[in-house]
């Protein structure tokens, strides 16, 4: 059913790639978020990353590496809009806590630490990371998504890691005074 879409898809049929792109929509908008940290840059890379997708479709070679090619397109249009806000401006924009999400990770102030480390990754350690623990997909896969050596996916996971686990444990060794004057 679903390679009929892309087929369909492949051929011009605007209904098919609608379905398509309604589908994969919520996933591709949580990979942005996650990676961009802001809502508007999310939704603008997924847009970009959905006009790509349309009028590259006809030289998709294989359909059922379809899903696999359009996280591809969202992780190289969040570079893009990494890149584009890194000239525009150096500030960091804080991720508002969703309410509506169960905090499953402990505590508030366990998941400010998180945002805080993950917020000192590189945008590319960032994409492997959502790709890896949001996603669930392989470092074969995550490879193959970016269009990288499946060796180089690994490194960035294992330096996003121990980036993370650095940050992490110098706000653990700040005075707490320190650390609420910073937050």
């Amino acid at each position: 059913m679903r390679r009929d879409l892309v087929e369909a898809a492949r051929q011009g049929d605007h209904e098919a790639f609608e379905v398509l792109a309604t589908s994969a929509g919520d996933r591709l908008y949580a990979v942005a978020r996650l990676i961009l940290r802001a809502s508007d840059l999310a939704e603008d890379a997924v847009q970009e990353a959905l006009v790509r997708a349309w009028q590259q479709l006809p030289s998709l070679r294989d359909p059922d590496r379809f899903d696999a090619w359009l996280h591809r397109l969202v992780v190289n249009a969040c570079a893009d809009q990494g890149r584009q806000l890194r000239r525009w401006s150096q500030q960091v924009r804080p991720l508002p806590l969703d309410v509506s999400i169960v905090d499953d990770t402990g505590s508030v102030a366990d998941r400010e630490q998180l945002e805080r480390g993950f917020s000192r990754l590189k945008p590319e350690q960032r994409a492997v990371v959502v790709l890896h623990y949001y996603s669930g997909f392989s470092a074969a896969e995550i490879a193959r998504m970016l269009g990288i050596p499946e060796g180089t996916a690994r490194s960035r996971l294992h330096y996003a890691t121990e980036a993370m686990r650095a940050a992490l444990e110098a706000d653990a060794r700040q005075p707490a005074v320190a650390k609420n004057r910073t937050a």
